[in-house]
């Protein structure tokens, strides 16, 4: 049985200035996606996109800049919508306190998709292609976060035997015993695992919307997977079929996704058959 390190979340201290380990691993985040998104450029079809519309830097910058605000802005609310609409409804002020803590990756996934809308509409350019683009390039960031909820010793996985040799003592959880390194399932299966898949899956040339479908149902599937190990939400109560939020949330991905995917199959077959 091990004991979770009690890392100080503050990674540097200068005067009143505090860095967190948690916006380092976002910094890691946005910085990997930059370093992917100019590799996807060398993948079809986007290599192939000739004058006046070619893809470049700027537009990976600009993807860059859009998705962070997807991400908090969407991240944000649909913490407080999913998870506590009662209490923000009352104190909707504290909406806008994201120093306390609070995001959902699903309103972030929201948020990303309404401002990759937004790009792909003032540029011309399908939106699925945009999200073609950019979905290979998100798993890294996801692995980033949830180092982050390691160092944090946050939302901690469920009671596990002692026997497990990997079982963890998280004592933010206000007891000894022991529990699934949850953070590190996800980081494995939700971050790593699926950029390995996506990354190989994307490098032939697919469909538009295939490489989007296949985000969706992987993340949907290895995140369904990944909540039977963390520890649900105590203030959201027992919810039908004894399945937690996230595991709820990941439902409608995985079927927009089985959706998209078949969307794609047919676009092509019409496509052969004209």
């Amino acid at each position: 049985m091990l004991m979770h390190p009690a890392i100080d979340p503050v990674a540097l201290q200068i005067g009143p200035l505090a860095i967190h380990w948690y916006g380092l691993t976002y910094l890691a985040a946005f910085g990997l996606f930059f370093l992917l998104a100019r590799q996807r450029l060398k993948h079809p079809p986007f290599a192939a996109v000739r004058p006046p519309a070619p893809w470049t830097l700027r537009d990976i910058e600009d993807l860059l800049f859009l998705g962070v605000l997807g991400v908090i802005v969407g991240g944000r609310l649909g913490y407080c919508l999913f998870y506590k609409p009662g209490y923000y409804a009352s104190h909707p002020l504290e909406i806008f306190a994201l120093w306390q803590g609070g995001m959902s990756f699903h309103g972030g996934l929201v948020g990303v998709l309404a401002a990759q809308w937004w790009f792909a509409r003032s540029r011309g350019r399908p939106w699925l292609q945009v999200m073609d683009l950019i979905a290979p390039c998100v798993p890294t960031g996801l692995a980033a976060g949830r180092l982050g909820n390691f160092i944090n010793g946050e939302l901690w996985g469920r009671p596990a035997s002692s026997d497990l040799a990997w079982a963890m003592v998280f004592p933010g959880s206000g007891s000894m015993q022991p529990r699934h390194p949850s953070q590190i399932y996800q980081f494995l299966l939700e971050g790593l695992l699926l950029f390995v898949l996506l990354w190989l899956f994307a490098r032939r040339p697919q469909p538009m919307g295939r490489v989007s479908a296949a985000f969706l149902i992987g993340y949907g599937v290895l995140r369904f997977i990944a909540e039977y190990f963390r520890q649900p939400d105590e203030f959201l109560g027992a919810l039908p079929l004894g399945l937690s939020m996230g595991q709820w949330l990941c439902l409608p991905m995985i079927a927009a996704g089985a959706l998209l995917w078949g969307w794609s199959g047919r676009r092509v077959e019409g496509a052969t058959e004209r």
